[in-house]
């Protein structure tokens, strides 16, 4: 296991609990995007499979609470922009009237 490789993905999994608790708090999709939040589901499915078929060690499991926190994100995104457009600011999933 790299340990430089670990404290990557613990500073890059530092960022997803503030993240989290602004979408939540916020109850807002406002500055969201969600294209990028699926690269990044991606990225760490990419890791993940790394880390299982190549290189398997110990850092599996920072990439996988990384990931369970983006998706967590990622959910949250559709629950938040499902209440946008019940409260009329949205007309769909894509389409913003702000």
């Amino acid at each position: 296991m790299s340990i430089l490789e670990v404290l990557m993905i613990v500073c890059f999994g530092l960022a997803w609990p503030i993240n989290l608790y602004n979408s939540w708090k916020n109850g807002t999709t406002k500055g969201k995007n969600l294209l990028f939040m699926s690269f990044i589901v991606l990225a760490y499915i990419f890791g993940i499979l790394n880390k299982l078929l190549v290189s398997v060690d110990g850092a599996v499991y920072f990439y996988l609470l990384n990931e369970a926190m983006v998706l967590a994100d990622y959910i949250l995104y559709f629950v938040n922009r499902k209440k946008e457009i019940r409260q009329g600011i949205c007309v769909n999933f894509t389409q913003v009237l702000r």
